[in-house]
């Protein structure tokens, strides 16, 4: 029997205003008892992000054991389901499945011999000039970054939202650190660690909000396009990762695989945390179609709908209020996907190596809406 004596200690950001996550030593999640897990859980809910260090003999098993333990009754498999499948998603090039536990992806960057029953692949790290509209200049491209898409784990059509998602870095490249440009006239920067996974909470973004915007968000429903990361795939997003343009490059409605009105998902724009209570402006900025409000009033002009969302969900992800984790091998990050924001960050050299595992499940309830 593993004896474990858990130490916590929040997360330590010099002259920021980030106030969530929580790393947690001395826990083995390859042989995790009831305890533990119940204190995993509740620092989760209470911090949105956890970093439990020393994981490198994590097996892909346990990872998805851990991940499910947050949803027993999950039984839908990976979050995205079958979308991965589609070619045209954009979210296709950028996975790789564990041959044998379905459930955990692998991503990174750079060339792999072998890993979990793959062999001789190459990983690609998503790249903001490939989803950008204007894209950093190529001469700065290893010096700066942007955010790639600031989003919520979530097929947003048919199956529910994961509650949590597990990120393992088996590899992280070290040496350099980017500057992390907005370009969006703001002047913000954020200077970042290579490969840095970026989170913010829905928690403090809908906390900075007016009295009004509050009121609005908690008595209105965001309608998601369906098969979104099909129907999006034509789009380009904005400098700070915060959404798309609208350029009429959207996929047309009867181009997408065949819908089935009873998976479009229109969910809360607050999602309510099920041990504090507390309500987080959820909502992913790149697959919103429409805006329901409480009047029964539906708001379906594209442009405005993305402009509403980008003008509420902008104060959250300035630079004192994100937290970019800098990884090392080892670390397991859990976080709360119905609760806080993330992104992929970073530019790599195609042979700079960098391997992950990713696992979430889709849930087997929806969100919790703020009444």
């Amino acid at each position: 029997m593993t004896v474990s004596n858990p130490a916590l200690t929040p997360v330590s950001l010099p002259s920021s205003e980030v106030d969530f996550g929580m790393v947690i030593e001395n826990i083995d999640v390859e042989n995790l008892g009831d305890n533990d897990f119940a204190l995993i859980c509740n620092t989760l809910y209470r911090s949105q992000v956890v970093v439990i260090k020393g994981q490198s003999s994590c097996s892909p098993r346990a990872q998805y054991e851990l991940t499910q333990r947050f949803d027993p009754e999950a039984r839908q498999g990976y979050g995205h389901g079958k979308s991965l499948d589609a070619k045209r998603s954009i979210l296709h090039p950028d996975l790789k499945t564990v041959p044998h536990q379905p459930e955990v992806q692998i991503i990174g960057n750079g060339p792999v011999s072998a890993y979990e029953g793959l062999y001789n692949f190459r990983l690609a790290h998503p790249h903001h000039r490939t989803f950008h509209k204007h894209p950093i200049p190529e001469s700065d491209d290893l010096t700066h970054t942007r955010f790639y898409r600031w989003h919520i784990d979530a097929a947003l059509y048919g199956l529910h939202p994961p509650k949590v998602t597990t990120l393992l870095a088996v590899r992280v490249p070290k040496g350099r650190r980017q500057t992390l440009r907005y370009d969006d006239r703001t002047g913000d920067e954020l200077d970042v660690p290579l490969g840095t996974t970026a989170f913010v909470s829905g928690y403090k973004m809908y906390d900075i909000l007016s009295d009004e915007d509050k009121r609005f968000v908690r008595t209105s429903r965001v309608e998601y396009a369906p098969h979104p990361y099909v129907w999006m795939s034509g789009c380009k997003s904005r400098s700070d990762g915060l959404g798309l343009y609208s350029d009429g490059r959207e996929v047309p409605l009867d181009a997408l695989p065949a819908v089935e009105e009873e998976k479009i998902q229109i969910l809360p724009m607050v999602w309510k945390n099920p041990i504090t209570g507390a309500l987080a402006l959820q909502i992913h900025p790149s697959a919103v179609r429409r805006i329901h409000l409480e009047s029964g009033e539906v708001i379906d002009n594209l442009r405005t709908v993305r402009e509403i969302v980008h003008r509420l969900q902008r104060p959250g992800i300035a630079p004192g209020l994100v937290y970019a984790h800098d990884w090392e091998e080892g670390d397991l990050v859990i976080f709360n996907n119905r609760g806080v924001l993330h992104s992929v960050v970073g530019a790599f050299a195609p042979e700079e190596v960098r391997l992950f595992r990713q696992c979430n499940v889709a849930a087997s309830e929806t969100v919790m809406g703020p009444d």
